[in-house]
């Protein structure tokens, strides 16, 4: 198989699960989302269009201050990663084939952690095929190279902004919010050492099937 070719269907595929799972989770919105979808629908609620629409153009708003700021962390999937993750969201959503939420508390859990588990794995995806940062990543990375902050810190910093400027326009803040990350960063961890090791393999046997001829 060739690995480069492997690579783009693992980013793609990723980008899909992204997609999906932040679908899932605007579905249950009011139990809390991540900060980035908080801003997203409160833009979404004061001003219309989508808010898929919303995640393309602050995701570019973010490429173009990178490309200021440090240009190293943006490449060709910096871009598809800003432009596809939106539009898929915002497909799914209009297929109307996701589950609504319920009255039911334990119901609306499930739909909100299936769709964090989703976007994590698919995050996983995306970042092991290595064809580059989300803008949002690539971002945080300039700003932690720029102030010196750890990228953990970045991370906090400028999630916390985003956060603050969705709550006082009114988005979907409530506990999930705060624990979002929490949960996601253990599924995203797990997924990208699963598939980084599954192209590794690849990449071994396609050398060792190269040597051997």
């Amino acid at each position: 198989m060739n690995v480069r070719f492997f690579r783009y269907v693992l980013f793609f595929i990723g980008l899909i699960f992204y997609g999906l799972g932040n679908a899932l989770a605007i579905k249950v919105k009011f139990l809390g989302i991540h900060p980035w979808e908080v801003l997203n629908v409160a833009l979404f609620q004061h001003f219309g269009i989508t808010i898929g629409t919303w995640g393309v153009l602050c995701g570019l708003f973010l490429v173009i201050i990178s490309l200021f700021m440090d240009r190293k962390y943006i490449n060709i999937g910096t871009f598809l990663n800003a432009i596809m993750i939106g539009p898929i969201m915002d497909l799914f959503l209009h297929l109307n084939i996701l589950p609504d939420a319920t009255p039911y508390l334990a119901v609306n859990l499930l739909i909100l952690f299936a769709g964090i588990a989703i976007t994590g794995i698919g995050g996983g995806m995306y970042v092991a095929a290595g064809i580059g940062a989300g803008p949002r990543d690539g971002f945080m990375l300039s700003i932690s190279d720029k102030t010196g902050l750890s990228v953990s810190k970045s991370r906090i910093l400028v999630e916390s902004i985003v956060l603050l400027i969705g709550f006082f326009l009114g988005g979907p803040v409530f506990i999930m919010t705060f624990l979002y990350t929490f949960f996601q960063s253990p599924v995203f961890q797990k997924s990208l050492h699963i598939f980084q090791l599954f192209i590794k393999a690849i990449e071994n046997k396609r050398k060792s099937h190269t040597a051997s001829m």
